[in-house]
């Protein structure tokens, strides 16, 4: 009972991102849909942004968000692997950040495989890139954040 409440207490809000990562991958997550909010933002906020600004910011909001995503999916991969991984944090830290971010790549793949057969996304290895560099982000925030402030060598 004890292993099975500590597996769901560092695994469930991985896969919950996880999820949420899914469900942004599908056609409400399309670049024509974040256009329908972006778009009326920007003209109410700088009136005569050109079309072609837009579209650069549109897109840079959209590369921001991979990042971020992966970033908290990198970060929740690591407290998951290592609340389940025997032996103190500290000897095994670059194998736990590892394998984190290997689930976090190997998820970024999946996702783009998935929105291949979604009519209105695409797939791109450069996403898949974009996102590795932001759970890698996230592992190194966790990792920075544990070394300055915890003295405990448990994530959970």
């Amino acid at each position: 009972m004890a292993n099975s409440v500590r597996w769901l207490k560092s695994w469930l809000p991985l896969i919950l991102w996880m999820g949420l990562i899914f469900l942004g991958s599908t056609d409400h997550g399309s670049a024509a849909h974040t256009m329908g909010f972006v778009e009326p933002f920007l003209r109410w906020l700088m009136p005569r942004l050109s079309d072609a600004s837009i579209d650069r910011i549109h897109f840079l909001i959209r590369k921001c968000a991979h990042i971020t995503e992966y970033a908290v999916l990198g970060g929740l991969a690591l407290r998951a692997i290592a609340a389940n991984c025997p032996g103190s944090f500290a000897g095994n830290r670059w194998r736990i950040a590892g394998a984190a971010l290997v689930v976090a790549a190997l998820y970024a793949a999946s996702d783009e495989y998935h929105q291949s057969f979604v009519p209105s996304r695409g797939a791109s290895v450069e996403d898949v890139c974009i996102d590795a560099c932001g759970a890698a982000v996230g592992i190194g925030i966790v990792l920075l954040w544990r070394k300055r402030h915890d003295k405990d060598e448990s994530l959970t």
